[in-house]
């Protein structure tokens, strides 16, 4: 398998993560989240790059307390974007040009298993993308504008996204030189 360089985002204003606290600094059983997400990637051979993207009101905080940890891991700090589609893009401008892959996996996700990485990881060696997602299980319903149930959607070849989420360099930086409409 080729090299993969990481990028984990932590710029978000972290609206669907909810809570008092910004994402960036959430904690998991007294532990910072974006820490055990870089753990997930740090010691791995095939992993020849981390860069954690954190906003612009994060980057002195980063700076002054974590600065030593992350140095030590070999994680590099980028400043991100207002959206995720910046962060990342800032991020791929600093991605070596020995990866042949780069994986995007969020800051806030610090359960992918070993296992479910290596998949992934082969996958898109293979294919040249490849994304790490699950099975739907609840009951998905289609609602109105009104907010009356229309219809319940059957569930059979419905996966969650998730990350990481895997592809072959050139390709995501043709994706990322062009603007979002």
């Amino acid at each position: 398998m080729g090299k993969i360089a990481v990028i984990i985002p932590a710029a978000g204003k972290g609206e669907r993560f909810g809570g008092g606290e910004r994402k960036t600094f959430a904690k998991l059983d007294g532990r910072l989240i974006f820490l055990r997400s870089i753990e997930l990637f740090v010691n791995r051979d095939d992993v020849c790059q981390t860069i954690l993207v954190v906003g612009r009101e994060d980057m002195e905080e980063i700076r002054t307390r974590y600065a030593a940890n992350l140095g030590f891991m070999g994680v590099q700090v980028c400043e991100g974007g207002e959206h995720r589609y910046d962060s990342v893009r800032a991020a791929l401008q600093t991605v070596r040009d020995d990866a042949e892959l780069v994986a995007v996996h969020d800051a806030v996700r610090p359960c992918a298993s070993k296992a479910m990485i290596d998949a992934v990881f082969a996958e898109a060696a293979k294919t040249g993308a490849a994304i790490l997602a699950s099975p739907l299980h609840g009951t998905i319903k289609r609602a109105s504008a009104a907010g009356v149930i229309d219809a319940t959607v059957p569930r059979e070849n419905l996966y969650e996204a998730q990350t990481p989420q895997v592809f072959r360099r050139q390709l995501l930086l043709d994706a990322y030189a062009t603007p979002p409409e």
